[in-house]
């Protein structure tokens, strides 16, 4: 079915007032009341992934609405503070080192992107901030010894494993990979290429796109003249729009296949049509089938809020928030952010209602939950 949908603190005081501000400041109960908890976030609301940001947070504000219409966590209601930054990594600095120092943070949750990940994760090392849910799957991001970093996902590895574990059995050979010229797309190249040494293959073309997508026309020039029995993505964003529809207009009988975080649910709409085909992996279940309780849920959240759109980023965002929810109601009504982050580490088969999240031990890896998916006319997965 799947082949043919797819062809088709503390230091001591001393050191602590010689440390940086925003270091210092995360050692206070910053973003904490007496009646609400304020959870952080960097992301992108503008540039080319601006649709993954306004989703992003249509999740979590979904989640919230739910957990504060119930009474919020040990009395206190969430809230969330989401600041833009473009999909720049050094704007992501900023940002949480912004949120930090102005002491309006508890924790840090679903920030978007493998460079901008990357940029953030050593801060919030420093500042011992709680953080759950990166959107990356990036292996570098998951090093030994990472204390404070929550990943609910399961990892780009993963990913690129099943799914060109998949293609090759398919028989299908001279792979093309796309991949984006930044840290998660030269991540990927990366995962893919070892995923295919695992299988006794290679890709016949490998080709980086811009992530402004400015050099679109002479990467598809370059796929189409390999003359690949198949192409991998490694691309994320709006980008990936362009991407895909350039391919399919070249060749449209050309299989096409990405991960988790090559389309967000705006660019599979705005590809309509030409999304037909295209094989996606999936590191949650699938949004729109509401078999299980954690589906169910949140539609409901999504409805109340007034969103009759679903998508697999508003529902990891939505768990995610889940997941920091149960974090700070096992850390109790004196929570500290130390008692979050052994709360969160004390996760052991959490089961959300047909999804489940377990910490075993740093670095903290939730999920390894990974399906394939192949998109339908209507922009939904079919099968």
């Amino acid at each position: 079915m799947f082949r043919r949908r797819f062809l088709s603190l503390a230091p001591q005081l001393a050191a602590l007032a010689a440390a940086p501000a925003f270091i210092r400041n995360a050692y206070a109960q910053d973003g904490l009341t007496a009646k609400a908890i304020t959870i952080g976030c960097t992301g992108a609301t503008t540039g080319p992934l601006a649709g993954v940001g306004a989703e992003l947070k249509q999740g979590v504000d979904a989640a919230m609405g739910q957990i504060n219409a119930k009474g919020g966590v040990n009395g206190r209601v969430l809230q969330f503070q989401m600041l833009d930054d473009g999909y720049v990594p050094q704007r992501s600095a900023d940002n949480v080192k912004k949120m930090i120092g102005d002491g309006s943070i508890f924790a840090l949750m679903s920030c978007v992107g493998t460079p901008n990940n990357t940029a953030i994760v050593p801060l919030i090392e420093e500042s011992n901030l709680p953080y759950v849910g990166p959107r990356s799957g990036a292996s570098s991001l998951r090093k030994p010894g990472m204390r404070n970093v929550f990943h609910v996902r399961a990892s780009y590895t993963d990913e690129t494993q099943r799914l060109v574990q998949r293609v090759v059995s398919m028989g299908i050979k001279d792979l093309a990979v796309v991949y984006l010229d930044n840290d998660y797309g030269k991540e990927v190249l990366l995962d893919v290429s070892r995923a295919l040494q695992a299988q006794g293959a290679k890709a016949a073309t490998q080709v980086a796109l811009a992530v402004d997508g400015k050099n679109l026309t002479d990467v598809v020039n370059q796929v189409i003249a390999g003359k690949p029995g198949a192409v991998l993505l490694g691309t994320a964003g709006s980008v990936s729009v362009g991407l895909i529809s350039a391919l399919k207009k070249a060749s449209p009988m050309l299989p096409i296949a990405g991960l988790s975080v090559t389309l967000a649910g705006d660019g599979i709409k705005a590809l309509g049509a030409a999304g037909s085909g295209l094989a996606l992996t999936m590191v949650f279940p699938d949004p729109y089938r509401a078999k299980l309780q954690v589906v169910r849920d949140y539609q409901a959240a999504m409805r109340s809020i007034g969103q009759q759109e679903f998508s697999p980023v508003s529902f990891e965002s939505y768990i995610n928030t889940l997941v920091m929810a149960e974090g700070l109601e096992r850390a109790g009504r004196e929570v500290t952010r130390a008692k979050l982050r052994n709360a969160l580490a004390g996760l052991q088969k959490f089961d959300l209602g047909g999804f489940s999240v377990d910490y075993a031990a740093p670095p903290f890896a939730g999920s390894k939950f990974v399906e394939l998916g192949v998109l339908g006319a209507g922009g939904r997965f079919v099968g």
